[in-house]
């Protein structure tokens, strides 16, 4: 399973660390997923949400 939230779609970007001398290596910004019990029509899955998605509600928990 990638790293992606299964409702916006939002995984892995890229970039850089910079340091003082500015040298640059390669780093990666991920989303902050949480595995959650949500109700679907096939009973209920387990799937990643990012926090945004699960905050604005647009998914139902399971019990």
């Amino acid at each position: 399973m990638s790293y992606k939230c299964s409702i916006c779609g939002k995984g892995v970007r890229f970039g850089h660390n910079i340091s003082h001398s500015h040298h640059k290596t390669h780093r990666r910004f991920r989303p902050n997923l949480q595995q959650v019990r949500v109700k679907s029509p096939r009973g209920n899955q387990r799937i990643l949400i990012c926090t945004r998605c699960l905050r604005s509600g647009k998914v139902e928990k399971a019990a």
